[in-house]
Formats: C-alpha cells, sequence, structure tokens
C-alpha cells in the first residue's frame, strides 16, 4: 500500500529540492510538481515528491487521521 503524508516544507537547498519534516525526521522532497511551493508550506508527499500544497488546518486533519490509524493498527497488533 501507498500512501501520500502530510509534510512541512522547512527548506528548499539552492539545487530546488525540497527539506521536508514529519514528526522530527527530515526527507528531501522533489518540487518539481508544486513548482510555487515555499518554506512553511504544508505539502502531501508521495514517493519522494510534493504532489500538493495544503493549508495548516487541512494538514493537521489528515495528520490526526494517520495518528488514528497507526493507532488502530497498534492496538490490533497487542491484542493477538
Amino acid at each position: 500500500m501507498c500512501l501520500a503524508v502530510p509534510m512541512k516544507l522547512t527548506a528548499i537547498d539552492a539545487t530546488g529540492k525540497g527539506v521536508s519534516e514529519l514528526e522530527g525526521t527530515t526527507y528531501s522532497v522533489d518540487l518539481s510538481l508544486t513548482p510555487d511551493a515555499k518554506a512553511g508550506d504544508y505539502l502531501i508527499v508521495h514517493a519522494g515528491f510534493a504532489i500538493e500544497k495544503l493549508d495548516q488546518e487541512e494538514a493537521d486533519e489528515r495528520l490526526k487521521l494517520f495518528e488514528g490509524m497507526a493507532q488502530m493498527y497498534a492496538e490490533q497488533d497487542t491484542a493477538k
């Protein structure tokens, strides 16, 4: 299963690659599909590509959904 995850763009390097952050971990992100992205924006990232910009409220809501799913799976694993 593939997931597109909301991440915050923290910087853009000299080559135009983005640096994004999720839960304290940074990732290199290709910004060619979101050329208007700037540091501080929230992006949907899939397979190393930023594919969509989000406002902070929408990003927060989606991250809550992922957190809830992770918790549900963790509870299922401990119940086995």
